[in-house]
């Protein structure tokens, strides 16, 4: 059960990072918009929408799959925790009863910047990614001769 939980939390962290990239290449301006209200703009740049959004899709494949979990799972936690950043308001108060401009629907991306860090916690006792595959084939004696 638990390798099919860790498979699941890869899956489906992985997917929202494609997501997120893939809105960048297909809505630039819905994704310079979410940067110009959460991010202060700083990536709002329209020529360079595709390139991060080409860039997090590689990354959410790679993590999808399992592959450089030991690279790739810190990029996907600094990915998930600049989200969780960008959102600090509705983590701290998700109703909006002191600070203006909160949203409950936010604060699930504590949950993901958590599962993120169990994604990395566990690695060690993961099953179905390709690093484990790759190197156990690699550990294989192979026949002599």
């Amino acid at each position: 059960m638990k390798a099919f939980s860790l498979l699941a939390l890869r899956i489906s962290i992985a997917l929202l990072v494609l997501l997120w990239g893939m809105d960048k290449i297909v809505d630039p301006d819905h994704a310079i918009r979410v940067s110009d209200n959460f991010y202060f703009g700083l990536l709002s740049v329209s020529a360079l929408m595709p390139v991060l959004g080409a860039g997090q899709i590689v990354v959410a494949v790679m993590a999808m799959i399992g592959s450089f979990r030991k690279i790739i799972d810190p990029i996907i936690l600094l990915i998930n925790l600049g989200s969780l950043a960008g959102v600090w308001r509705s983590i701290i108060d998700p109703w909006g009863w002191v600070l203006d401009g909160t949203n409950v629907l936010f604060f699930p991306s504590l949950i993901v910047a958590a599962g993120c860090l169990v994604l990395i916690a566990f690695q060690d006792e993961e099953v179905f990614v390709l690093d484990r595959r790759v190197g156990a084939a690699n550990r294989e004696p192979r026949p002599a001769g």
